[in-house]
């Protein structure tokens, strides 16, 4: 089922399934609620009650004209508004890329409403003591994506040129079926553009339906990327707001899913997290590698993922009911 929530003062899209303890299910940039479409059911069917929401400024939910209204306190927010609006104090987080580091944030700054999370592709890494952008420097990535993502306007240019072409190259390259090409996709240089590290097969990959593949491009030619885009606006800015939990860990029940050929986890700042995960989530029951997978891990390899998740929801069950 379909339906807009208020929550935290946005309105929200949300495709719910199934009865029982709360799961929310967070996307990453730039996807939809619609990468959750294979876990919905089967999270449902587990004895969850599954809510997929589209998140602030993405697809169908609204998407404030503020860079400001996209910090950290403010996506958290929306989670514990959203548990709120269905009637529920606490829930369960899955989340994947960016969204990914937003649950891990919101198993930090709400633990008694989020007693347990999951998280893919991207591990969770203690807050820096430089400000992000400054360490990424630092520590010779001055020409990190998350540095041209900045500028209001410049990546909007390059993605909504042609949308089809964009999702084509970013799920293909970022996926387990491309050649391995180190972390290009996650550099640009000066006078280029992101999709310069991408490559363009020509057509959607086999792992996505055409209706999930016409999904994402409807929705971002309709809305395009900006309201995504000021998720990574607000980086430093998270820094600044979250000095309270500098070096926090996080102490929840977690689980971690990604594929052996996610870039994210292979470049060497995901790789190092990696290596650290049990230190930095003490509560971590289980890291769950999936062979040949990319970065688009619960769509391009549902069924895995979906077994690992749903026996982890099923460890976790009693820390919500």
């Amino acid at each position: 089922m379909e339906r807009d929530v208020v929550a935290n003062g946005v309105r929200l899209r949300i495709t719910e399934e199934g009865q029982g303890p709360l799961v929310i299910l967070c996307h990453g940039w730039p996807e939809l609620r619609q990468s959750w479409s294979r876990q919905l059911p089967a999270v449902a069917a587990a004895g969850f009650r599954a809510v997929a929401p589209d998140l602030r400024g993405f697809g169908d939910s609204e998407a404030p004209g503020d860079i400001g209204a996209y910090s950290i306190f403010h996506l958290v927010g929306d989670l514990v508004a959203l548990a709120h609006a269905l009637g529920e104090e606490r829930a369960i987080l899955v989340g994947h890329d960016f969204g990914a580091h937003l649950v891990w944030n919101a198993a930090l700054l709400r633990p008694d409403a989020f007693p347990a999370m999951a998280a893919m592709s991207v591990p969770y890494r203690p807050r820096s003591s430089l400000p992000t952008l400054e360490a990424l420097r630092r520590a010779g990535f001055g020409e990190y994506y998350w540095h041209y993502l900045q500028a209001p306007g410049v990546a909007e240019a390059e993605l909504e040129r042609d949308v089809d072409a964009t999702f084509r190259r970013f799920f293909h390259t970022g996926s387990g079926d491309a050649p391995d090409t180190g972390d290009a996709m996650l550099r640009v240089a000066p006078g280029s553009g992101m999709l310069d590290g991408t490559m363009d097969p020509g057509r959607p990959p086999g792992w996505l339906t055409a209706t999930d593949f016409a999904v994402y491009v409807d929705a971002f030619r309709r809305t395009g990327f900006r309201g995504g885009l000021n998720w990574y606006r607000n980086i430093d800015r998270n820094w600044e707001l979250t000095a309270a939990w500098h070096r926090a860990r996080v102490r929840q029940p977690a689980l971690f899913i990604a594929g052996t050929r996610d870039v994210v986890i292979r470049a060497p700042i995901g790789a190092r997290a990696l290596a650290q995960l049990r230190e930095s989530v003490p509560g971590l029951t289980a890291c769950v590698m999936i062979e040949g997978g990319g970065h688009w891990i619960q769509q391009e390899r549902a069924s895995e993922v979906n077994s690992a998740l749903v026996s982890f929801l099923q460890e976790v069950r009693c820390t919500i009911c």
